[in-house]
């Protein structure tokens, strides 16, 4: 298998109301059915509208309190507890949240970087799966990835994953077939999505504006696909 990843170059800056789709298709003509499209959720939030003005924004007593503790800002901190679903952790410095969409990461996915403007940050877009969709189907690729990047516990730094998916089915079950030492795989079940939106970052840097890569090459198996199918249900998970 041969797998190429091709930065998107020569994309404008997005606006809120902006069809990406149109866009990508302007910026490549490359794009078919046998394309895999990946895309950093920070443009979506913006072509979606999903900034806030932090000046808009009461922060509560909680917000003000620990946002004093730690050197942060009040109205980011209320904006974080907004868009949670739980608290995971808060400590140290460091907020760790459940998002309305199940996701378990820094900030509840609100971010700043690469926003114009001081005074404004970008949520994580409302649906992200549907968000995929409809871009897929502008673009006529194979599938869409929405990428952002998370952190993981026990290990350093930070690896891009789907948040949103459509045209591939996020997992690759092995269960049931045998290795090549014929041994019967009984628990491995692949996180593909996973595994292809942290590929699409090595050519996507954080500072280099590009927020599309485009993955060709990779034989995947086709389906409606969701970025929920990634996401543990509690009654499995032993960390909660």
């Amino acid at each position: 298998m041969s797998i190429h990843i091709i930065g998107l170059t020569g994309l404008p800056e997005v606006q809120t109301g902006d069809d990406l789709a149109q866009l990508i298709r302007a910026a490549t003509p490359v794009v078919d059915r046998e394309t895999i499209v990946v895309i950093a959720q920070k443009i979506v939030s913006k072509a979606e509208g999903a900034i806030v003005d932090l000046r808009s924004i009461d922060p509560s007593e909680l917000a003000r309190n620990w946002a004093t503790q730690f050197g942060k800002d009040p109205r980011l901190i209320e904006l974080v507890l907004r868009e949670s679903r739980r608290i995971v952790r808060m400590d140290r410095d460091v907020l760790i949240a459940e998002t309305r969409h199940g996701f378990v990461t820094a900030n509840a996915g609100i971010d700043q970087s690469n926003v114009p403007g001081e005074h404004f940050a970008t949520t994580l877009p409302l649906d992200p799966d549907a968000s995929a969709r409809r871009i897929r189907e502008g673009l006529g690729c194979g599938a869409v990835i929405i990428s952002d990047t998370f952190g993981r516990p026990w290990r350093e730094g930070l690896v891009n994953v789907a948040i949103g998916i459509s045209g591939l089915e996020p997992l690759g079950d092995l269960r049931g077939a045998r290795d090549r030492s014929g041994r019967l795989m009984q628990s491995t079940v692949l996180a593909v999505a996973d595994e292809l939106a942290a590929a699409a970052g090595l050519a996507m840097p954080k500072s280099g504006g590009v927020p599309v890569a485009l993955i060709t090459g990779f034989d995947w198996a086709r389906g409606v696909g969701s970025a929920q199918a990634l996401i543990r249900a509690p009654e499995k998970d032993l960390f909660r």
